[in-house]
């Protein structure tokens, strides 16, 4: 169960809230309530919850302050709901710099506006549980999120099949049961940035970024993917093509549009792709969305793609044609296929110089790869352009396609150089977190592929890396783990032999009693009887 915990120093609300709906419903328990920000904050501590409803006005320490000091010292958890009464709205703002997903008026709280608050809120936490649980004992291949390379890989159709899809949408737990999906590309622009500092540049550009996730989803279900501090996407889902309304997304952009400008003084420019019936057809619809995104102004935020002006807007760079290069290049850390792959693209840039929008928009889409698909991307664009005022988003500043073309060249021989200086850390890393997937999914039947599917990498090459950097083979390996778990599992928790195979995944009592004997030299009961022998 997910543990709520509700604070509020008037008790009618506090009794109000935890009787206005059925919790369990949501798979939620109240592990607590609180009547000042002091007694929330000891109780946040001592349960964990992973959600907290909290007035903005308390005694001690109000709701702000409250969800500060989580976010500094906990991290992403708890997502905080806030309570809030009109007079109070402007604190939103700054309480959207929080882990805040969402904010209630208190006189217009009732059974249905609570219900869909904390549907958003369980949303959000399955995509932190999604990004941050292979960064915690499962292990991933990357430090950057598996959710936003997962995403990044849908965007620009770079799975290799649709088992692969379908194995880690799995893994993440994501849904792609809708009929119809649409998606979008957005930039957040602003006037001020340049005046500030760089942790007041990401604390604008997080808190606008997650106001335009929570205006969103209140209108439709979506998923809002950062690019780079500037930059996202929006792929929406929709149960039917009849339940898209165009009237009802142009309406939800412009509320956000105009919202996120009153908050935080920035503006919005954004393109939106048409309806497509199949997940894996996402990166269909993206691209056109990056192709209306190159006609949106300020005076005209929201374009969605025409295919009657398509001959004018046909800048998309289809970043696919290099599809098997990109990917073998970042997963497999191959710099040679790499440094050919980015000087084609940029030679190619260079054939066309007029073609200004179009090498843009492939270079940008290569920097979001490098970005998400690299062992800490940030850091190594960063020091790839450390020369450069504004760093890797200095690419944004170049005006024409020979000043892209050198700034891809930088890129190629940055990546070139950081990838083959720490190639092995990076392979030992992957081989690492393989392992430790492994070990965390010992009880399923895991093979090559599905682990391969999981971490984005060929079987082959899976293969090859596992034996090199663990002195063991992949199917080896896990059969030696089953095994000493199964010897565990015989003497101290005394289970049957056909209840330990079913337990390990085997497909039968016989086949696992044949793999224990080839590996322990016996078979599962003359070991059960040796070691009950040596006991006695």
């Amino acid at each position: 169960m997910i543990k709520l915990l509700i604070a509020d120093d008037e008790p009618l609300v506090l009794i109000g809230i935890k009787s206005m709906i059925r919790w369990e419903d949501f798979g939620i328990e109240i592990c607590g309530t609180a009547m000042n920000g002091q007694s929330a904050l000891e109780m946040i501590r001592e349960y964990s919850p992973e959600l907290v409803i909290t007035d903005i006005k308390m005694p001690i320490m109000d709701g702000l302050v409250l969800a500060r000091t989580c976010r500094e010292e906990m991290g992403s958890l708890p997502l905080f709901i806030i309570l809030t009464s009109y007079e109070e709205f402007p604190l939103i703002k700054e309480a959207l710099t929080y882990q805040v997903t969402d904010y209630l008026i208190k006189l217009e709280l009732d059974e249905e506006s609570l219900s869909a608050s904390v549907r958003r809120a369980l949303t959000r936490l399955e995509e932190l549980k999604a990004s941050n649980a292979y960064r915690q004992t499962a292990g991933r291949p990357m430090l950057q999120s598996y959710y936003d390379k997962f995403f990044m890989r849908l965007l620009h159709n770079l799975f290799d099949s649709r088992e692969q899809f379908d194995i880690q949408a799995r893994d993440l737990h994501l849904d792609f049961s809708d009929g119809c999906y649409l998606a979008s590309h957005g930039e957040i622009h602003s006037d001020i940035a340049r005046q500030m500092d760089l942790a007041k540049q990401m604390n604008l550009y997080s808190s606008s970024l997650q106001m335009i996730r929570e205006i969103l989803g209140k209108n439709v279900s979506c998923h809002v993917i950062s690019l780079d501090k500037i930059h996202f996407a929006v792929i929406y889902r929709f149960p039917t093509a009849a339940s898209m309304k165009p009237g009802n997304i142009r309406d939800a952009w412009e509320n956000t549009c105009s919202m996120v400008h009153n908050y935080f003084n920035v503006w919005l420019s954004v393109g939106i792709g048409n309806l497509v019936d199949d997940p894996l057809k996402i990166s269909i619809s993206y691209q056109e969305a990056r192709q209306a995104f190159n006609l949106a102004a300020r005076e005209n935020p929201v374009v969605f793609f025409s295919r009657s002006g398509e001959d004018s807007c046909r800048n998309a760079f289809n970043i696919t044609l290099f599809k098997n290069a990109l990917t073998q290049a970042f997963e497999e850390f191959d710099t040679e296929i790499l440094y050919q792959t980015l000087t084609e693209i940029a030679d190619l840039f260079l054939t066309y110089p007029n073609r200004f929008l179009q090498a843009m928009d492939g270079t940008c889409n290569i920097l979001y790869l490098a970005l998400s698909l690299l062992p800490d991307g940030e850091d190594t664009l960063q020091e790839i352009f450390l020369a450069y005022p504004e760093g890797y988003r200095s690419l944004y500043k170049q005006e024409d396609v020979l000043q892209i073309a050198k700034w891809l060249y930088t890129l190629r021989d940055g990546l070139c150089h950081v990838l083959k200086n720490k190639r092995k850390t990076y392979k030992d890393h992957v081989a690492a977190s393989v392992q430790k997937y492994i070990n965390s999914h010992i009880e399923d039947r895991l093979t090559l592929n599905e682990v391969a599917a999981v971490f984005g990498l060929s079987p082959n090459y899976l293969s090859a890396l596992f034996k090199k950097n663990c002195g063991i083979g992949f199917s080896e390996y896990i059969t030696q783990r089953k095994i000493a778990l199964a010897k565990s599992l015989l003497l101290e928790e005394g289970l049957k032999i056909y209840e330990v195979a079913d337990r390990l995944g085997f497909e039968s009592a016989f086949y696992f009693s044949k793999v224990f004997k080839k590996v322990e030299g016996m078979s599962p009961r003359d070991f059960m009887q040796t070691r009950m022998g040596k006991s006695e």
